[in-house]
């Protein structure tokens, strides 16, 4: 990973201009309760919230394939910016992108598949496929389209909500490359860890020198808030989760603090979403920022705030955790649910950012998920 001090992604050096020219934020309820203030209601937004569920993205993308829309600037800021057109209950935006642009950038082909998702036709096999990965990324050449899309979206905002730029994380990541897709049981990529110890620690710690370049590049073209998804982070045993995920996710973090540091950037607080990780060793581990980088910790929907509170203390602020399908329980069911959920939240305290505990899925009522903000709203005010 390249020093700060040798940090020459495009705008390193015109930082300053950049975020000179973007109208002032009105509405910064999402950076104060990622400061961990405790504010006067909860900050809410919701993963994948520009997607299939929304009649104007299928209508763009009937047109477009996924990777055109992530890698072509005015397309992914057209998708960022559509619920917020739509929704002005939501408190932040998330640019339109995929966390695996970051294996493409590394040089492996990823292909979206109807019906199956993400695929990458050659796979990393055994530790010798690892030579065929570029051994230098130039981040800003072969990422540089997601900067665009941020410095276009921040514009387009005029100021309504912040924009968080995010990545996926090096264990997640890596399962991918290595599985060659999805998969139920990681056979493949935690067997690696079994077989290949050492070799799978230098893997994720190059992909970690991506990842942080990536996240500093967002934040100079004008990201506020970041965040980095850990999908898979569940699927590995506490040992495995120490051991393997949490050194190159810590890695991260320190690199975009320092590299920001040296360049006079205020910095950005950052969340980490580590998706299925509830050992309290683990927690416990994520529970103080000045040591982890991550001032934000993401919950899934299978934990409650009061039990995590009592394992990770009010020094980390937490964001989540609605299950996802609450969205097909009618208005009723919806509203019910999230003022039960918010009166636990207001008893975990803390600094508390309202979102899914993973993200919204295709087949929701767009309806339904405005009359999901418009209960967050009223129910999470203290």
């Amino acid at each position: 990973m390249s020093t700060p001090q040798e940090c020459t992604l495009k705008g390193a050096s015109t930082w300053r201009d950049t975020l000179a020219s973007f109208p002032p934020l009105k509405n910064d309820l999402l950076l104060r309760a990622a400061a961990g203030e405790e504010t006067e209601r909860a900050p809410v937004w919701v993963m994948r919230q520009a997607g299939r569920y929304l009649p104007e993205f299928l209508a763009i993308r009937k047109d477009h394939s996924f990777f055109e829309c992530c890698q072509t600037p005015a397309l992914a800021s057209a998708l960022t910016l559509q619920p917020i057109d739509r929704y002005p209950r939501l408190d932040a935006s998330i640019i339109f992108c995929d966390i695996l642009v970051v294996p493409q950038a590394m040089g492996m082909t990823v292909l979206m598949q109807p019906e199956k998702g993400p695929v990458f036709p050659e796979p990393l096999v055994t530790p010798d496929d690892i030579s065929k990965l570029r051994e230098h990324v130039d981040v800003d050449k072969e990422l540089g389209y997601l900067f665009e899309a941020i410095t276009l979206t921040r514009k387009g905002l005029d100021g309504r909500v912040p924009l968080i730029g995010f990545c996926g994380a090096p264990w997640t990541l890596m399962a991918y490359m290595v599985e060659g897709g999805g998969s139920k049981t990681f056979e493949k990529s935690k067997g690696w860890l079994y077989r290949y110890p050492e070799e799978s620690k230098r893997l994720l710690e190059r992909v970690a020198r991506v990842c942080g370049e990536l996240l500093v590049g967002q934040v100079l073209a004008g990201a506020q808030l970041l965040q980095v998804f850990d999908s898979w982070a569940g699927e590995l045993t506490p040992h495995q989760f120490q051991t393997f995920a949490l050194p190159p996710l810590l890695s991260i973090a320190s690199y975009v603090h320092s590299t920001l540091s040296a360049l006079g950037h205020p910095g950005v607080p950052i969340t980490l979403f580590p998706k299925g990780v509830h050992s309290p060793s683990s927690l416990s581990l994520l529970s103080d920022p000045s040591a982890t980088g991550y001032a934000t910790l993401g919950l899934d929907w299978q934990v409650d705030p009061q039990e995590i509170r009592q394992i990770v203390g009010k020094t980390v602020n937490l964001q989540g955790n609605f299950d996802p399908v609450v969205l097909y329980g009618g208005k009723e069911g919806i509203e019910k649910e999230v003022e039960r959920v918010c009166e636990r939240w207001k008893g975990a305290g803390g600094g508390w950012i309202a979102n899914l505990g993973h993200g919204i899925t295709p087949n929701v009522k767009p309806e339904m998920m405005g009359w999901f903000l418009e209960c967050v709203h009223k129910y999470s005010k203290r």
